[in-house]
């Protein structure tokens, strides 16, 4: 089974905080993901949405479009209503020949918002409902050919480990799962038992490193999810307390296959997103080929 390595833009220029990266050319971002040795790219909120143009694009530094994230709102809308709105993204990533779309549930998140403290993180009153709108969403997604790949996330309603329980118990199969590392470890969330134990709902992988400290300190004082972020609470693979030669054991166990994609969202003034980059690919195609993950050759 074959792994890709890509990564995330949010290094580089951050759509959650756009001042972060504000006066980084898109082509900087592109050329340092080819020369770093990428083989594909997330979508990102300065990349062109017509087809031809980002195809043209990221064809001049020999990338491919991973995927990118999209935003749900099934706590307030219908199923229905959540295929039609997400129409012009679906068919984005199809004609860039994507086969992963990312979602999470943004009703009443707030990730996005500075002024709100992480501790006071958003919850899910009617998981069967939701379950049942998110699981004919991703039956949708699957009957057009993708993986359906849902994100866990800080400041969102899915969270923590109870969060993840639940909201398995409340969806069907087609709800899979983007494993996002940093956000499974500060969510209290066991990745590698997540992988094991779910192995089908494996879609999509985020690796990023954490620093513990940095996240406790943010929580004690009731800062934000924003503030984390400045202050440093993410990093690459190699730059933090994670392990992730147990992430690419369980990964080999299950045989998967597909992307694996290096993300730290940093201040970029102060975290080279360049430097980082080079670091979390080498930390993971050490792990990888450690744990007999096969993937395709290193641009040189």
């Amino acid at each position: 089974m074959t792994i890709r390595f890509g990564v995330s833009p949010i290094a580089w220029i951050n759509d959650d905080m756009p001042e972060l990266g504000a006066d980084t050319p898109l082509a900087k971002v592109l050329a340092d993901a080819h020369e770093v040795g990428f083989e594909g790219i997330e979508l990102g909120g300065r990349f062109p949405r017509e087809p031809q143009r980002l195809r043209a694009l990221l064809a001049d530094y020999d990338l491919a479009l991973i995927g990118g994230w999209y935003s749900t709102h099934l706590l307030t809308r219908s199923a229905e209503a959540e295929i039609e709105a997400l129409q012009s993204h679906l068919l984005l990533l199809e004609a860039m020949g994507s086969n992963v779309f990312i979602a999470a549930e943004c009703s009443n998140a707030i990730h996005g918002q500075r002024s709100v403290p992480l501790t006071r993180q958003p919850a899910i009153s009617n998981w069967a409902q939701f379950g049942e709108r998110l699981t004919r969403v991703a039956d949708y997604v699957q009957g057009r050919g993708m993986r359906f790949a849902y994100h866990h996330h800080l400041g969102t309603v899915i969270q923590t480990d109870e969060d993840v329980e639940s909201f398995i118990a409340a969806t069907g199969t087609s709800v899979g799962f983007t494993i996002d590392t940093g956000h499974a470890a500060l969510g209290e969330v066991d990745a590698v038992r997540l992988i094991l134990n779910h192995p089908q709902r494996v879609m999509h992988v985020h690796c990023k490193d954490i620093r513990s400290h940095v996240f406790a300190d943010i929580t004690a004082t009731k800062r934000s999810f924003l503030d984390g972020v400045l202050a440093g609470m993410f990093t690459t693979p190699g730059d933090g307390t994670i392990d992730f030669a147990l992430v690419m054991k369980a990964l080999a166990k299950i045989n998967y296959a597909g992307w694996i994609v290096v993300e730290a969202e940093q201040d970029p003034a102060l975290a080279d997103p360049r430097t980082y980059a080079t670091l979390g690919l080498k930390t993971l195609r050490r792990d990888a080929e450690s744990a007999g993950l096969s993937s395709t050759p290193r641009r040189l």
